[in-house]
């Protein structure tokens, strides 16, 4: 067993007792992966709370800052770009807007189309609000030395890589 055992290790020698039949070898990835995300979601939660946003909203504001300027994408770009599902991204925009943080316009080169843009106000919020979750995401991290946290980040990308998630060119407006 690990040096510091987890809840996730109880519960897979528990099954292993029950059913030593089965491979419950997954559950150790798996378990860990739920847990982590439910308790990095609840600390990232209350860095965005701290700035008026949710997960879905920082994303948006984040990936519009983060498509350099003049900070504008369509909604299926932003969909792309983002971590947000195409229902989450309207909803969000809706509520974005209202509170004066993006805009949605004709496009300049397609007047069928919208684009999304930061206002000054959504500008100066994820100017405020990035370096406040780079800070509770580093403290995060602070469990893990830089070999470790490397092989982490190398891990994930083969997993996802693996189950499709792969990145194409970037999306500009």
């Amino acid at each position: 067993m690990a040096e510091h055992a987890d809840h996730v290790d109880r519960v897979v020698a528990q099954w292993g007792a029950e059913r030593p039949d089965l491979d419950v070898s997954p559950m150790e990835v798996f378990g860990r992966l739920k847990r982590l995300h439910r308790l990095v979601s609840a600390e990232l939660d209350r860095t965005f709370a701290r700035h008026g946003l949710d997960a879905a909203s920082f994303d948006v504001l984040a990936t519009l800052k983060r498509s350099g300027p003049p900070y504008r994408l369509t909604p299926s770009g932003l969909m792309q770009s983002s971590m947000v599902t195409s229902g989450a991204v309207t909803q969000r925009l809706d509520r974005l807007e209202a509170r004066g943080l993006v805009t949605r316009t004709r496009s300049d080169q397609d007047g069928r189309s919208r684009e999304v843009a930061l206002t000054p106000e959504g500008h100066a919020l994820i100017e405020r609000a990035l370096p406040d979750h780079l800070a509770t995401e580093h403290r995060l991290l602070e469990g893990l030395d830089d070999t470790r946290s490397a092989a982490l980040v190398d891990a994930m990308r083969t997993m996802l890589t693996a189950l499709g998630d792969t990145e194409g060119p970037p999306v500009r407006g």
